[in-house]
């Protein structure tokens, strides 16, 4: 056994090792989901939860398997830029809904700092932990930089925006339903406002409209975060 978990070790401390394991795990996660047939089977939160356990169970370090998951993060940015291929398909829905677009990003943006300021006050959480959390509703890749320069600690704001992210893609089609949500201008801007990239991949599920929508309000609710927040 001591053998086994010397090569293990061994072979963990390659950025091959997360790389391949992720990509495993996500398959298994896809695989599982087209099974199920059900929202609560997220590909991502699986290949998360299988993760999590493989490196629990065999005692591998964080650190030896963020070797490789940084490679497969650097994928983030130009991920967020394809989706304008779906605004560019939908380009005529933008024009004719350019205002409720920017209202409803405006609106979500302010409602989820709004939120994350009233619930910090109410539990007495640091300012350091208040910042952090505050860029929770948009991509990665603006949440990070404004948590940095807001004092915060980047590997809450990181949880923050994943959990939100994953939140929005696992419940969004049930909260829709539940708000009897049909337009799918609206449902589009809800959830690109609220829960960033890994909410859109849900909404380009849902069609076209609610994925060009989706992907319009990443940029636009990123953007009016980044405002209202020096505004705060």
């Amino acid at each position: 056994m001591s053998d086994f978990l010397s090569i293990l070790s061994d072979i963990t401390t390659s950025p091959m090792f997360g790389i391949t394991i992720s990509i495993l795990a996500y398959t298994l996660g896809v695989w599982l989901a087209k099974k199920a047939k059900s929202p609560l089977v997220n590909p991502l939160l699986i290949a998360i939860i299988l993760i999590s356990a493989f490196l629990a169970v065999f005692k591998i370090p964080y650190a030896n398997y963020c070797s490789g998951g940084k490679m497969i993060e650097l994928f983030l940015t130009p991920l967020t830029a394809i989706l304008a291929i779906k605004v560019y398909e939908q380009i005529h829905l933008l024009k004719q809904n350019w205002l409720p677009l920017l209202i409803g990003s405006l609106v979500g943006s302010a409602v989820s700092i709004g939120c994350v300021l009233l619930l910090s006050r109410l539990f007495f959480l640091e300012n350091s932990l208040m910042v952090s959390l505050l860029p929770k509703s948009v991509t990665a890749a603006i949440a990070i930089p404004l948590s940095m320069q807001g004092g915060g600690v980047v590997s809450v704001t990181a949880l923050a925006v994943m959990i939100t992210g994953l939140t929005g893609a696992v419940f969004s089609p049930m909260m829709l339903r539940l708000l009897r949500i049909q337009n799918p201008i609206e449902a589009g801007v809800a959830i690109g406002t609220s829960s960033h990239a890994l909410g859109t991949s849900k909404a380009i599920e849902l069609g076209d409209a609610e994925g060009a929508m989706s992907s319009c309000a990443i940029a636009i609710a990123g953007l009016c975060t980044v405002i209202l927040l020096m505004i705060f």
